[in-house]
């Protein structure tokens, strides 16, 4: 894998504002509930401005979720690189996704789904495309080093563990009142990773999760 220079470094100031602050506003209440009234407020702009640079909330939209995937994808890419024990991989990469998404403390890949259906499929392939990479050669070297079980199927694991990450942000499925999307992300990793794990694994996966709680 390679590192992708953050596209919003090379957007004029006023652009990455926006952008910044789009990105703040649909992870906390949602694609569709924030106005580009609502986001001219909070930058005391007008929309005309907004428009300077957007012609749609939809190019808005786009622009943004590009952005959040990048820096995402860029934070993978570093853990990645740094080949620890796959374990311990797998919980930095769950704290990276989990700061930059602020917990989504919405429904914002319900909304983007509905209302914005090209923009979630083309991010839903990117997001798939690096997490596929990333995960089988998490497996792979799992594998080498004893700490996931050698009989794995490794192309099925890994479409698995996407598909479960996609499945739990469901929000009929695990209601935000109910679940946090901490809470989620915490206890289907533990579940996933215990069910490829070896008891070598197991043994560094129960050290991992105790040192978290105490």
């Amino acid at each position: 894998m390679f590192l992708k220079f953050p596209v919003i470094y090379l957007q004029p100031i006023m652009k990455q504002k926006i952008i910044l602050k789009s990105a703040e506003l649909f992870l906390n209440y949602g694609f569709k509930s924030v106005t580009m009234d609502d986001l001219a407020k909070k930058l005391g702009i007008s929309k005309k401005t907004i428009y300077q640079h957007f012609e749609n909330k939809t190019k808005l939209v786009e622009a943004t979720t590009m952005y959040l995937f990048n820096q995402i994808s860029n934070g993978i890419d570093c853990i990645c690189a740094l080949e620890k024990n796959p374990i311990e991989e797998f919980y930095d990469i769950k704290k990276l996704v989990m700061d930059h998404l602020n917990d989504e403390k919405s429904s914002p890949q319900y909304q983007l789904q509905k209302y914005y259906p090209q923009i979630f499929a083309t991010l839903k392939k990117k997001q798939f495309d690096i997490m596929q990479d990333c995960v089988k050669e998490n497996l792979e070297r799992g594998i080498k080093q004893k700490l996931f079980r050698e009989n794995l199927n490794i192309e099925f694991i890994s479409r698995l563990y996407f598909s479960s990450i996609i499945a739990i942000k469901d929000k009929d499925l695990f209601p935000y009142k109910q679940f946090s999307m901490d809470m989620l992300m915490e206890h289907y990793l533990e579940y996933h990773i215990r069910g490829i794990c070896t008891p070598k694994g197991l043994d560094f996966l129960n050290q991992l999760t105790n040192s978290y709680q105490s």
